[in-house]
């Protein structure tokens, strides 16, 4: 079974997936969103790859060095055993400095005895559109775009040239290495730089993961996931994408493939509050930073996600000429949800401003032009929340009075709320929580269906949805009201199957979902321990992570029967759920808070 047995590696700058075979066959150069250079996971026969042929009598396997992003794949036979560590540099140069370059490290290390392979170099431009022709120069091989001159890599490799295009055998006697780079280096490459980038890049995600948390259950989990997390932030701005891939199928063979590599808001509060609690404040600050970066004055419309540079048009384009996963078209690039009216993602973005306040405060000037900020959502939340929307799982085509979205309004103006008691604005505090109040009782009124004894998707629906499990972790109701507990039985009598759950089972603009969203199982094990079923929630939350691939990471979805991993890859979403999952069942390591790490 195909698992997405993928390992990833990347820098903060853009990000590789590398196959549990050594196979880099996903790799957008020089930015997380910029056209791929490496597709073979959207088109086996023609995306091209960066690979280590080896006979059948080897084996592979593959891990991380422990606390980093440097992945090792080891192959194994009688004849002869070695290791690549691929890597993408990362260090501090100065006290805020950082060199994250968009390249790629393989440094090829000798076990013992005479491993022969032959490497496959076989990049294709722009998404697998533009063939690529190389040029042998003294120290690199230059590969250019034939339809682009403009669009170039160097290749820097202490392997014969010819061996590497020519795709000849040859046998391991020594340390080797490939870097793959988007720029034209201005140092020498030997294998003595290598291991000193490689050296640089093991200590300092050995530095940022000991800055952690340490927890005695599920260490090595929380451990694995927020590294993924930090790796899929954006130093630049500050953003974190969804996700590394676009057009990973939700269910092999249908059409439910989107570009994730953007930032959606929704999951700003999450990333925000799960770095924070896990003691990564500067990048948590980063963050921040982006958020107020896209909301540059108080007239500015919001959005419910944007590219990683804040770049508001996300245009949706089909590309025609590659198969997909699997044979899963289309493969598309751009996100045309970006302009979709979703209520909720107006509650998310005031609990990102409401940590602003608490924890990054600013300069004076700052904090007044954030004020008005404010003011302008709760004057967009107190017009919108009574109209519909397409609701969390952005429907393309139905619009309806979905409660979670009415909740996140409510979300919105009780954060408002703190906020303006925290700037000690009474005025507004009171004229807010009226208004709070008022959303409450509509949502209690409207949102709540005496026959199913259940809060329901929407206003005019009989339909439970996975949304509503967040009802409780934002604060819209207690864990033990009545109401909220009868919702999540209903909600897990209804969409959970085979261990797993469903977003909703009620037909959308593609049919009926047919794969489950691998957050709303992280929902339903937070409600089930909240409302006191804890033996029920760890028993489920210990077999899903027994459904992760081989080292420890998830996607969006999950095949209901198989298990097997569906959609984008790796998923922050899905991570951070993880997270904040584990922390329910673990407990801190203790140590001197007169300690700094």
């Amino acid at each position: 079974m195909n698992n997405l047995n993928y390992g990833v590696i990347g820098n903060c700058k853009s990000a590789a997936l590398v196959s549990e075979n050594g196979s880099i066959d996903w790799f957008c150069v020089p930015n997380f969103d910029s056209p791929s250079v490496f597709s073979k996971i959207l088109d086996e026969k023609s995306g091209g790859s960066l690979a280590f042929i080896v006979s059948e009598d080897y084996k592979c396997s593959q891990q991380y060095l422990r606390g980093t992003n440097i992945l090792c794949t080891r192959f194994v036979s009688e004849e002869g055993s070695f290791e690549v560590l691929d890597f993408m540099p990362r260090y501090r140069t100065m006290q805020m400095d950082y060199f994250f370059p968009a390249e790629v490290y393989r440094y090829i290390r000798l076990i013992g005895g005479k491993p022969r392979f032959r490497v496959k170099y076989e990049p294709v431009m722009n998404y697998a559109k533009e063939t690529a022709v190389h040029r042998k120069f003294e120290d690199c091989i230059k590969t250019s775009s034939c339809e682009n001159v403009k669009d170039n890599m160097y290749l820097y490799s202490s392997i014969d040239f010819d061996t590497i295009l020519n795709e000849e055998e040859m046998i391991l006697e020594k340390e080797e290495f490939m870097m793959l780079s988007y720029s034209q280096k201005l140092v020498s490459i030997d294998i003595d730089r290598v291991y000193l980038e490689y050296q640089r890049t093991k200590v300092y995600w050995l530095n940022w993961n000991s800055r952690s948390r340490k927890f005695v259950q599920y260490n090595d989990v929380i451990s694995r996931s927020l590294l993924i997390l930090k790796l899929m932030s954006t130093q630049d701005s500050g953003a974190v994408i969804a996700a590394l891939t676009t057009s990973m199928p939700e269910t092999i063979g249908e059409v439910r493939n989107w570009d994730y590599r953007f930032c959606w808001i929704r999951d700003a509060s999450m990333s925000i509050e799960t770095l924070l609690k896990m003691g990564h404040q500067a990048s948590a600050k980063r963050f921040m930073g982006f958020i107020k970066r896209i909301l540059k004055s108080k007239s500015d419309s919001f959005q419910i996600m944007y590219a990683i540079d804040g770049n508001r048009i996300l245009r949706e384009e089909i590309l025609e000429h590659l198969s997909g996963y699997e044979n899963s078209q289309p493969v598309r690039i751009g996100n045309a949800a970006y302009n979709q009216r979703q209520n909720d993602s107006l509650g998310y973005l005031m609990d990102v401003i409401y940590n602003y306040y608490i924890h990054f405060p600013g300069t004076l000037d700052e904090i007044e032009e954030m004020w008005e900020v404010v003011k302008t959502i709760v004057k967009t939340v107190t017009v919108e929340w009574r109209n519909t929307d397409q609701s969390i799982w952005e429907f393309r085509n139905t619009e309806k009075h979905f409660v979670f979205s009415k909740v996140m309004c409510w979300v919105a103006l009780d954060r408002a709320v703190s906020i303006a008691t925290f700037l000690n604005m009474p005025e507004y505090e009171m004229e807010w929580k009226e208004q709070a109040e008022l959303i409450k009782n509509d949502v209690l009124t409207n949102g709540w269906n005496e026959d199913i004894q259940s809060f329901t998707q929407a206003y005019d629906n009989c339909d439970v949805d996975s949304s509503l499990l967040l009802m409780e972790q934002y604060g819209f109701i207690e864990p033990d009201n009545e109401k909220f507990i009868k919702t999540v039985k209903k909600i897990k009598e209804e969409l959970f199957h085979n261990g797993l759950m469903y977003r909703y089972k009620n037909k959308d603009d593609f049919g009926l979902p047919s794969s489950s969203f691998t957050i709303c199982t992280f929902w339903l094990i937070r409600a089930l321990y909240v409302t006191g079923e804890k033996d029920e929630a760890l028993k489920i939350f210990n077999e899903l992570l027994t459904y992760s691939n081989h080292l420890g990471l998830f996607s969006e979805d999950l095949d209901f029967d198989t298990k097997r991993q569906l959609g984008n890859f790796p998923q922050a979403y899905s991570h951070l759920a993880l997270i904040n999952t584990a922390l329910l069942f673990s407990d801190e390591r203790p140590f001197s808070k007169f300690v700094r790490a």
